[in-house]
């Protein structure tokens, strides 16, 4: 009996066969272009166009809204400075007096 046999993997029809193409960069004759032209202005011309900031206008919802977050920052900066590190400790015990026992630490004895 003689076994027809062909060896190797299957082809899908459509499948790329594991090769992947790569895409072949473009020289830009722009970017040549641009960089001849920089290289031609004068240095005075280029710190004129950076010291130039675009800064997006601010409206007036947006000056409201961050005037209120200062003024809120201020009085939270004051409220704090108000009280002593002492204060902020006996308040910190007294909400954890108020907590459930269930957050409570269980005590590790060294005798049992």
């Amino acid at each position: 009996m003689t076994d027809s046999y062909v060896g190797g993997k299957l082809k899908l029809k459509g499948a790329n066969d594991g090769k992947v193409k790569k895409k072949k960069k473009k020289r830009k004759l722009d970017e040549e272009a641009a960089n001849a032209e920089i290289s031609t202005k004068d240095t005075e011309e280029i710190v004129a166009d950076t010291s130039i900031k675009h800064e997006r206008k601010k409206t007036k919802a947006e000056k409201a809204f961050q005037k209120v977050q200062e003024k809120r920052e201020g009085e939270r900066i004051l409220k704090k400075a108000q009280t002593s590190h002492k204060e902020r400790v006996e308040q910190f015990n007294e909400h954890l007096d108020e907590l459930i026992e269930h957050f409570d630490i269980p005590k590790v004895s060294w005798t049992k």
